[in-house]
């Protein structure tokens, strides 16, 4: 059996993992690297493995740092199985049809101005043709708990990862000579005492454990201190006459903020007054979740069960089109903005930034992770001045970060996890330098041989 990482090693995003064992060649996620100055160089290139020799692509959820080259993949010769959940299928599908029509807008801007310079320019990694091509080949739908024979002597079990809608890890059993080994991906673990998706599952004990370590270094703020403090954003930032923006991944950090903005507003620790949801992709992301209600926590089952929206109130608006978004603009205060991306690489929310980032009465939250080289990054940092769409903007907002509603698992929580899974052999993945060393260390304190792989390197499994 041979391990080689071909992205998220040693960095956070492109997690793409090739496991090759009993004549398979499995592919768990196929992801785009995001954020910094050399993404294209990377998400460009050939694969540095034979597409048409990969027989199955094991999705764990989909963020598009999971399954953003899958159409790539699929047309460079892949014509294997793409295995995942059926909400998975459903996010996946919109999410990189959103990818790939961005990225053509984003061209089309590029080129104009890159002919006048007379620089040659990329053209879009994808288009929705490879989009829906790429997905006439998930024709494997995944069940939690139930294994999926994936040849005579390998199954592939997908269970609650609880990161987000219908993301799952992944046990593989392989059996040989009478005896079964594990290997488990943890693919994005999340974090505990959300009320969107349910807690993940804990693994069966396993041989091999390759796991994420995002926020390997640190702990998370308590749920409900972070509900607190983002109450206490809005509230200040009202006082003082602004609009709060809140930069959102249309899947999952949109939802649960939509989710608490409704709590809040029924215990009115918050005033009324417009919420705005600006983005296509999370509008048809939270049909998705409504429609596939059976893969969310209890207590919103319940509520959607007895009439009760978790992510609409009075006040809510959708603004799909871009008439209605720019309406927004005109709105000098007392507006909440959520809008992406989450980390302010592109799509509407750089336009209210624009807006509202130089007036010292409005607010920016940030509310999930902030890749190194993004915008969001630079936010957080502390810059005084950024640069939006060519234009120099001073910072003038108040800037909050507020990390407990990270989807992500903490320190604690994956040590936890790890320790459950009972494996002598860790591979770290999907962490920045500082959270795979910090992370590494806290493990072999627990007895674990720890690895941290480096991309491309192959490793035989022990």
């Amino acid at each position: 059996m041979q391990l080689t990482s071909y992205g998220a090693a040693q960095e956070v995003t492109g997690s793409c993992h090739l496991l090759q064992v009993d004549g398979l060649n499995i592919l768990v996620d196929c992801g785009q690297f995001q954020g910094g100055r050399h993404q294209d160089e990377k998400n460009y290139p050939p694969f540095p493995f034979d597409p048409r020799k990969i027989d199955v692509v094991l999705l764990t959820h989909g963020h598009l740092d999971h399954c953003g080259r899958l159409p790539v993949l699929v047309r460079e010769g892949f014509r294997g199985r793409i295995i995942t959940t059926a909400p998975t299928r459903d996010v996946a599908r919109l999410i990189l049809l959103d990818a790939a029509k961005l990225e053509q807008e984003e061209y089309a801007q590029r080129k104009r101005k890159n002919r006048r310079r007379g620089e040659p320019i990329l053209p879009p990694l994808f288009d929705e043709d490879d989009v829906l091509v790429a997905m006439d080949h998930v024709d494997g739908i995944a069940r939690l708990d139930e294994p999926i024979r994936l040849s005579p002597h390998v199954t592939a079990t997908f269970r609650n990862a609880g990161h987000v809608l219908g993301s799952a890890f992944i046990e593989l059993d392989i059996s040989e000579n009478g005896q079964t080994r594990r290997i488990t991906f943890s693919g994005d673990l999340g974090n505990h005492a959300r009320h969107v998706v349910p807690d993940p599952d804990l693994p069966h004990p396993t041989d091999v454990l390759i796991m994420e370590s995002t926020y390997g270094d640190r702990r998370h703020r308590s749920f409900q201190s972070s509900v607190e403090e983002l109450a206490e954003a809005i509230n200040d930032t009202f006082a003082r006459g602004g609009n709060v923006v809140i930069p959102s991944f249309a899947l999952e950090r949109a939802q649960d903020i939509l989710y608490y903005l409704r709590e809040l507003r029924s215990e009115g620790r918050i005033p009324r007054g417009p919420v705005f949801l600006d983005s296509p992709l999370a509008i048809r992301l939270t049909n998705v979740y409504r429609r596939h209600a059976e893969f969310l926590d209890p207590h919103v089952q319940h509520m959607l069960k007895t009439g009760r929206d978790p992510f609409h109130f009075a006040g809510v608006q959708y603004t799909p089109t871009v008439e209605e978004s720019k309406a927004i603009n005109n709105i000098e205060g007392g507006a909440i903005i959520i809008a992406g991306s989450g980390m302010c690489t592109g799509g509407r929310v750089k336009h209210h930034l624009r807006h509202n980032l130089w007036r010292e009465e409005s607010s920016v939250v940030i509310v999930g992770y902030q890749a190194r080289g993004t915008l969001g990054r630079s936010l957080v940092d502390g810059a005084k001045r950024v640069h939006i769409y060519g234009e120099e903007i001073v910072v003038r907002s108040r800037i909050y970060t507020i990390n407990g509603f990270s989807a992500h698992a903490d320190q604690s929580e994956l040590v936890a996890w790890a320790q459950s899974a009972r494996a002598k052999d860790v591979f770290l993945v999907h962490g920045e330098d500082h959270a795979l060393d910090v992370l590494g260390k806290r493990l072999r304190g627990h007895g674990m041989r720890v690895h941290i792989p480096q991309e491309g390197e192959p490793h035989t499994l022990p």
